[in-house]
């Protein structure tokens, strides 16, 4: 089950940016625009070829002088949350995979809401679900039902998932993908190519289990997404090879994510989730 009791802890955290948002909504965050807006900021000298129905009249009334009035427009963004929903996310103590990168998505979701931006919320596994955009305290509770009461499955499908979601990108955005990301590094790099414009934080959530290899002996392993198994014996040796070979997959998803500007974190499902957040958001 989803635990919500952190988002309280939430509240003194806001959305970093870092690149430039634009967008046609209202929101907390300000651009500045000649012409009627929302809140008056200042003047300045008329130039040819400004519009001449932002001259104020009462200031060339007083200084026979043409001035134009600025005013201090806001605008908002869309925070759109993309969770893997595959089967490999369905393993892990005492979160699911799957349950803790709802939790996450959740507090974006809830850190959107508090900050009066819209958030889209999504899943993907071979498809995208999507839901609408929102900025309501109740969609976020629903969403929270929706995810409480879903199961993942299917296998993977991430660049296909990442492709068909980019038609949802209207302006800039802050975009969230939450997955394990246990898939071809050069793959996940081709799919950061349809957000390269973005804000983009990418989060892997692993085990612990399978992140130190905690294993060991003779034993039966089943692949969650094709179902298929096999008995193996984990040696020293082996869980030394195979911790080796997961550090390299993941250095391979970081490089290929900051070759787009985009901000990668690696969590394991079994750390407070606060302070799993709050390394996200640094």
């Amino acid at each position: 089950m989803i635990d919500t009791d952190f988002l309280r802890e939430l509240n003194r955290f806001n959305l970093i940016v870092t690149k430039r948002i634009t967008s046609n909504y209202a929101g907390p965050r300000r651009s500045y625009a000649t012409g009627h807006g929302m809140l008056f900021k200042d003047h300045r000298m008329y130039t040819p070829g400004d519009d001449i129905r932002a001259i104020d009249w009462r200031v060339y009334a007083r200084t026979e002088n043409y001035y134009l009035k600025n005013y201090e427009e806001e605008r908002s963004m869309t925070v759109h949350i993309l969770v893997d929903s595959s089967s490999s996310m369905n393993y892990g103590k005492p979160y699911t995979k799957f349950e803790f990168a709802s939790m996450i998505g959740v507090g974006f979701a809830y850190l959107a809401l508090k900050e009066n931006e819209k958030f889209k919320f999504s899943t993907f596994d071979e498809h995208v679900a999507t839901f609408r955009s929102s900025r309501g305290r109740g969609h976020l509770a629903a969403m929270v039902h929706y995810l409480n009461s879903m199961k993942p499955r299917g296998k993977g499908n991430f660049k296909e998932s990442m492709d068909s979601y980019r038609k949802y990108i209207k302006g800039k955005s802050v975009v969230i993908i939450i997955s394990d990301f246990l898939t071809d590094p050069d793959i996940v790099e081709k799919a950061m190519v349809n957000f390269a414009k973005q804000e983009v934080k990418v989060i892997q959530v692993l085990d612990r289990v399978e992140k130190d290899m905690l294993l060991q002996g003779d034993l039966r392993l089943e692949d969650l997404e094709s179902n298929s198994t096999m008995r193996t014996y984990i040696s020293a040796r082996l869980r030394e090879e195979y911790k080796n070979r997961l550090n390299d997959h993941t250095a391979k998803i970081r490089q290929g994510c900051h070759r787009f500007g985009a901000h990668f974190e690696q969590v394991i499902s079994d750390e407070p989730i606060f302070d799993a957040f709050f390394r996200i958001l640094r």
